[in-house]
């Protein structure tokens, strides 16, 4: 086949190849939660296999105790540690050039602006569908998207088959989950919040990270006294609207198209949770970079996406929703 500019499918496939490489670093940058996970070292990718394991301690060694002198020791075999699995999940969005595109773009400058414009737009989308996921239960186009949020801290976190586990049987493995009593408000929020944060304490083990929708943070703000405010430069800097709530940031996930679930704040100890790209499908285009449709006069290169996030410790992670 043909083209009107044979060198636009050498752009095409060379500039997206480029900014592919920038694009999975701005897919943690536009959501508060992977940028977490980016600072604490848990972005991970995966090389291969069907599945993400994530070991998990489930149980403590039953043969620790005290003893005096010649006492017997205990040496029973112990079933300590399990594992999580997780599917990879796959993502991809095409971007599409026509015949009559590339003849009414042949200048080299024109088609460059063109071509920004649309991988611009791709990238957006592709981030946006990311995002999405994060707070998404995994049941999204058939069961195709990400495993998120939704899931890993469900409205009620005492049943449910999570990472192959199964919430019912196994009590370690339930996140604490809760819904208010009655509709939050300024004054009420802050007992709420306590009450919450203190369920999730373990040790030096706490939540982290606090994700909001604009009605939790309108009313948590709301709940502060103007000499109370305090906030966290360093997320700060990331464009993310924050406050800090003991030592954790409380981050505003809302705003215009945010995809925070609504009248809920996601208590998150971040130590746990982890995202994981697969190695050879982090944000970059799709071999063979050059696609040609058969019976049309079209060319297509295509950004894509496998991996999941997962978790390693339910116990620590908390949802509070208000009716």
């Amino acid at each position: 086949m043909a083209f009107a500019n044979p060198s636009v499918s050498d752009i095409v496939a060379t500039t997206i190849e480029n900014r592919s490489r920038k694009l999975a670093d701005n897919t943690t940058k536009n959501n508060a939660l992977l940028r977490r996970l980016e600072q604490r070292g848990n972005v991970r990718t995966v090389s291969g296999g069907s599945i993400i394991l994530e070991e998990i301690m489930f149980a403590e060694n039953a043969n620790a105790g005290w003893y005096s002198g010649y006492d017997l020791l205990p040496v029973a075999a112990q079933d300590m540690i399990s594992a999580a699995q997780f599917d990879l999940k796959q993502a991809a969005c095409p971007v599409v050039w026509s015949g009559l595109d590339m003849l009414r773009n042949a200048g080299k400058e024109q088609m460059i602006d063109l071509l920004e414009g649309r991988i611009k737009a791709s990238e957006a989308t592709m981030m946006n569908l990311i995002a999405q996921g994060i707070y998404s239960d995994g049941l999204g186009a058939g069961g195709k998207q990400i495993i998120g949020l939704q899931a890993a801290v469900p409205v009620s976190g005492l049943t449910g088959v999570y990472g192959g586990i199964d919430r019912g049987t196994w009590a370690f493995w339930r996140p604490q989950s809760s819904t208010a009593a009655a509709a939050l408000t300024p004054a009420t929020v802050q007992a709420e919040f306590n009450n919450k944060w203190a369920s999730l304490v373990r040790g030096s083990d706490r939540p982290d990270l606090i994700v909001v929708d604009n009605f939790m943070w309108g009313i948590y703000v709301a709940s502060l006294q103007a000499l109370q405010r305090f906030t966290n430069p360093d997320t700060a800097k990331l464009g993310f609207p924050s406050l800090l709530y003991m030592d954790a940031d409380i981050v505003l996930d809302g705003g215009i198209g945010g995809y925070a679930v609504a009248k809920t704040a996601y208590f998150l100890n971040t130590k746990y949770l982890h995202w994981r790209p697969h190695a050879e499908r982090n944000m970059v285009p799709l071999n063979p970079t050059k696609r040609y449709a058969i019976n049309q006069d079209a060319e297509v290169q295509i950004l894509a996406f496998a991996g999941a996030l997962t978790c390693s410790g339910q116990m620590f992670q908390g949802r509070l929703t208000s009716p």
